[in-house]
């Protein structure tokens, strides 16, 4: 842990071989759902990775993870019971649409064009690092603004303009920029 915390990746790598099985079972016994266990064990060693300066170098690491694991079970869990949709509550969640730009529930016809999609794939990896996986988390794998800053270590605040600075580079680069926007 004391090679981790000095920044070694392949002291990473050996804990994770070691923690990451026991630290699973453990939220796979909690949450009684793998794919919630996967979750939340990628979570745990974010927030472990995060919280790594406030080890105390010579003590046994495993009951640190498993206290970090249990801690991250717990919030998940509250946030279920509460039925927390959103981190912030002024917030307006986001309509999902296509690659075209049509909300998903007015599309006539579901199926994507080829050329639109290749299209913006292209487009996609013509944006800076920090916008493409804005847009990548935000519209592709349907996180939400606070789940992105989470797993970016960013703020919402941050993230939310990352991922506006994101839609409008790809408005400009598809040629669909808004009527009275600056090219």
């Amino acid at each position: 842990m004391a090679q981790y915390q000095a920044g070694d990746a392949a002291a990473f790598r050996e804990l994770y071989a070691i923690a990451a099985p026991r630290l699973y079972g453990y939220l796979a016994k909690l949450t009684k759902s793998r794919a919630l266990a996967d979750d939340l064990l990628q979570q745990t060693f974010l927030k472990i990775h995060r919280a790594r300066g406030a080890y105390v170098v010579g003590a046994d690491p495993l009951p640190w993870f498993f206290a970090i694991a249990h801690r991250t079970f717990l919030d998940d869990a509250r946030k279920v019971q509460r039925g927390i949709v959103q981190a912030a509550g002024d917030d307006v969640p986001e309509v999902a649409a296509g690659l075209d730009g049509a909300p998903d529930d007015r599309r006539d016809d579901p199926r994507v064009d080829p050329e639109l999609a290749r299209a913006a794939v292209d487009a996609l990896a013509q944006l800076p690092p920090q916008q493409r996986e804005a847009v990548v988390l935000t519209k592709l794998e349907g996180k939400t603004v606070a789940e992105a800053a989470e797993i970016t270590g960013t703020t919402v605040g941050a993230m939310k303009v990352r991922a506006h600075r994101g839609y409008e580079a790809l408005r400009r680069l598809l040629g669909r920029a808004p009527k009275g926007a600056a090219a």
